[in-house]
């Protein structure tokens, strides 16, 4: 049993990414998909599908690279590392005002905000704060 099954989610990303596999199936929750599809709107993923029906149901995300896809040797992992900020022990909660950007502006912040899950530029341009989900670059 997985008790944070974001960290669980990112951490798969991160760790097919670095494999340089094209596709990654995980365990589905509506939440996952919606962290995703901001994902993939952010350019870190390339697609998102919801697979099987009632039981044993997946959710396969499509890896990005730059320069290429997963079979070119010179195609570089879109997304180089993760970090989870807020815990099921801590939770870590930030106003609109003080999100700043994050590596200089190569990565991102992924927030949970009442409006839905933002990144970080959504979320100032939409002047919402929330929880702060984990740091993608």
């Amino acid at each position: 049993m997985v008790t944070d099954p974001i960290a669980d989610f990112i951490t798969q990303i991160k760790n097919g990414s670095a494999a340089r596999k094209a596709i990654v199936s995980m365990p589905y929750s509506a939440f996952k998909e919606s962290v995703a599809h901001v994902l993939m709107k952010a350019g870190y993923l390339v697609s998102v599908e919801k697979k099987g029906k009632k039981v044993g149901v997946t959710l396969e995300v499509g890896l990005a690279y730059i320069g290429g896809n997963a079979d070119d040797a010179n195609a570089a992992p879109r997304v180089q590392g993760v970090d989870r900020v807020s815990k099921p022990s801590r939770r870590v909660y930030q106003k609109s005002g003080d999100i700043r950007v994050f590596k200089s502006g190569f990565g991102n912040t992924v927030f949970s905000t009442p409006k839905g899950i933002f990144i970080d530029a959504d979320a100032k341009k939409q002047k919402v704060g929330g929880e702060v989900l984990f740091k993608i670059w």
